[in-house]
């Protein structure tokens, strides 16, 4: 009897309905309509909407198309790294593709629409192997070289899939898969990277220079790096593609520095203000010598701080003598540090520098540190505005950023130096 009551509890349990647990998903509830994250836009759907505009063409296990040139080193399971082409299903001159440095007067819709047709192919190598004769590994380092849009034909393992993957350093792309085979047509090199490329005995940070110096894009040598490229040939190593871009802002930021170091102060303090992907922009000037801080500043529900219900602050700075360490807030300090020397270098000039940043709801999501060092670039291409001193621009501040300035200072070690620290002149008589 006790069996038999055992079997009937197990068959009414059986029948049973179960009981769901619940979504705790804010997506789930909102469904791209409501906007219950707090954007004005959903990102869920942006995404979808480029995805499904290319998956038709990816339906295969060969493509073929005209990659802008684009490649991508990966860094999961370094020193064994995933390499490989980035390839659209689209032929004829796909450049802007991958030219961060055009997209400054694009939408967010814009670049996850042409960035999501890259299609990422998937070799593995160790880095020290950068002249392996596998055709793969020369392709891809063929393209890296690259000056213009070239032919590939790429045959998969398995049909391309994946999500368009975004990321805060590199910019996005969309699906990916091992690859089989590699074929590239007539590839023709650029000859400032080229040149560094044969050259052997020139180190990698010589090389990333004097590139720059002969008008290459920054985007262009980081691709270079990437596939190992630069420097004495038994160094050389190929970087993750994430890494690359961050260790050619910072060498060519800190070339720029020992310049802008030397230079007699500017006269004012200036206020260069740019407004772009909801992010507002302002970058500070001041007559000093060389310091400089980037400030930023995330509202809830945008890309870093997602589940915040306040406003999260980061900085990281450093003085005339530099930093030591990397910085706190990663790519992007280097990125805009570029930028601002770029400036500097120019106009022959020495300042302290101050950055800040307010990233909005409209900002839904990452889309590369390119982002920032072009921002602050276009920003210091408008005109600005001139105080005479730090207090005044500080007003100005307050009526462009939502932040209240005191908090701006709290968070800054700059600004405080600037507005606190006694200086010899302030001791001469007028």
């Amino acid at each position: 009897m006790g069996d038999l009551v055992q079997n009937v509890t197990k068959n009414q349990k059986k029948l049973l309905p179960i009981k769901k647990k619940e979504s705790t998903s804010v997506c789930a509830l909102c469904r791209g309509t409501k906007f219950l994250c707090g954007k004005n836009r959903c990102p869920v759907i942006v995404r979808y909407h480029a995805k499904v505009k290319t998956k038709p063409l990816l339906d295969s296990l060969r493509l073929e198309g005209a990659s802008p040139p684009s490649v991508f080193i990966g860094r999961i399971g370094y020193p064994k790294v995933a390499i490989g082409p980035m390839i659209p299903p689209v032929m004829g001159d796909t450049s802007e593709i991958d030219t961060p440095e055009r997209w400054i007067h694009k939408t967010l819709d814009d670049i996850v629409d042409f960035r999501s047709q890259l299609v990422r192919g998937k070799f593995t190598v160790d880095v020290t192997n950068v002249e392996s004769p596998h055709r793969i590994v020369e392709f891809t380092r063929e393209l890296a070289l690259s000056k213009n849009a070239v032919f590939a034909d790429a045959v998969f393992e398995k049909k391309p899939y994946g999500k368009i993957a975004f990321y805060d350093e590199v910019q996005p792309h969309g699906p990916s898969a091992p690859l089989k085979t590699l074929d590239i047509t007539n590839p023709k090199y650029e000859q400032h990277i080229e040149k560094a490329y044969y050259d052997t005995d020139l180190k990698a940070r010589d090389a990333i220079v004097d590139i720059y110096k002969n008008g290459v894009l920054v985007s262009k040598i980081q691709r270079a790096f990437s596939v190992g490229a630069f420097g004495i040939k038994k160094n050389r190593r190929f970087v993750p593609t994430r890494w690359s871009i961050t260790a050619v802002d910072s060498t060519l930021g800190a070339e720029l520095m020992k310049k802008t170091k030397t230079y007699p102060f500017i006269n004012e303090v200036r206020a260069y203000y740019l407004n772009q992907f909801d992010n507002r922009w302002i970058i500070l000037m001041m007559p000093s010598e060389w310091q400089y801080e980037l400030i930023e500043a995330w509202y809830p529900n945008t890309t870093w701080n997602q589940y915040g219900t306040g406003i999260s602050i980061f900085n990281s700075y450093e003085f005339y003598d530099g930093r030591t360490t990397y910085a706190e807030i990663g790519g992007c300090y280097y990125a805009a540090r570029l930028a601002v020397n770029e400036l500097l270098n120019k106009e022959r000039r020495q300042a302290g520098v101050v950055i800040l940043r307010e990233a909005h709801p409209g900002y839904i999501m990452p889309i590369g540190v390119w982002n920032v060092r072009e921002s602050v670039r276009h920003a210091l291409t408008q005109p600005c505005k001139k105080f005479s001193t730090v207090q005044e621009s500080l007003v100005y501040v307050s009526e462009i950023m939502d932040i209240p300035v005191q908090r701006w200072i709290r968070n800054s070690a700059v600004l405080k130096n600037q507005l606190y620290q006694r200086r010899l002149e302030d001791f001469l008589v007028r």
